[in-house]
Order: structure tokens, then C-alpha cells, then sequence
């Protein structure tokens, strides 16, 4: 397994990571392509470390799974968690907390103070959760109805 920064090469990849399983609708892998266009083309506002693995059946190109980050608009140096996505083929062997600590490893360099993630209530999310509180991510707020009715905002926030 190895991290490291997306490039254009990786974008079929990306996708096929997305779209591995139904716990993202179509609007939103659409939302989650248009970041990874924006890291791929150098922008300043987000950033996708990519996830390879070799040898998992299913992989494109052994793309596993990715993460999108960027700075918080307006704060001195807070950070957004976007997306942490695993390929279901890749699931179950730690590459989420890898790129969780790699994203965190960048963040220090760059003398980040916090990471603010914002997540659905809904079961399919639910993997997500258990792995920011697993991290050090505390929920600090919900926001009922947010998403939709019964689903609820979750925002985790952690100091770094």
C-alpha cells in the first residue's frame, strides 16, 4: 500500500471508488468528481491523497480509495475534511486511517490548528463515523432534518 498526491492518471480510478458501492448517490459522485478535477488541476483549495494497493481484485489501476481536503474559507488555519472514500474490494485493511494520518501529517507541516468533517446520520456513513471517533474526531454538533427528513448533519472537529 502506498499514499501519495492524485494525478490526472487517476481520475477512472477515483471513480470506480466512488461508485464501488450505493452509498453515494449520483449527485453527490458528481460532487466528489468535480474535487478531484479541482485537485488535479493544481488548485490551492483542495487536495486528494490517493490510496493504491496492488493485488485487490475490482481496483482500477489499484486505486483503493482516496481523501479530499482543503483550507476552511476565512480561518487562519483550519481545515476541511471532505471525503475519505475505500473502494468496497479494499475495505478492512487500514487504508482510512492511513490517509487520515497522512492528511494529519501534511497539516502539521502546513501548521494547521483543527479539521472540521461534516457527515450524514445515515447508515451508509456509518463506517465513516466509527472511524473519525476511532481517530480523535469528536462529534461536537448535529443538525437534525439537515440532509433530509431523518437525516441529520454530523460535524466532527478536531484540534490538531
Amino acid at each position: 500500500m502506498s499514499i501519495r498526491p492524485v494525478s490526472a492518471e487517476d481520475r477512472r480510478g477515483l471513480e470506480a471508488v466512488l461508485r464501488s458501492d450505493t452509498t453515494f448517490r449520483v449527485d453527490e459522485i458528481a460532487v466528489a468528481l468535480e474535487l478531484v478535477d479541482a485537485a488535479i488541476g493544481r488548485t490551492d483549495d483542495y487536495r486528494v491523497l490517493v490510496a493504491a494497493h496492488a493485488g485487490v481484485p475490482g481496483l482500477v489501476d489499484d486505486v483503493a480509495g482516496y481523501l479530499c481536503y482543503g483550507p476552511t474559507p476565512m480561518t487562519a488555519a483550519t481545515y476541511d475534511l471532505y471525503w475519505i472514500v475505500i473502494h468496497r474490494a479494499a475495505r478492512g485493511r487500514g487504508l482510512a486511517g492511513a490517509l487520515l494520518a497522512e492528511m494529519e501529517r501534511e497539516l502539521a507541516q502546513r501548521q494547521a490548528t483543527a479539521v472540521r468533517v461534516e457527515t450524514s446520520e445515515q447508515e451508509s456513513h456509518g463506517a465513516a463515523r466509527r472511524l473519525y471517533a476511532r481517530h480523535g474526531y469528536p462529534e461536537v454538533a448535529r443538525l437534525d432534518d439537515f440532509y433530509g427528513p431523518g437525516d441529520a448533519l454530523v460535524l466532527y472537529y478536531k484540534r490538531l
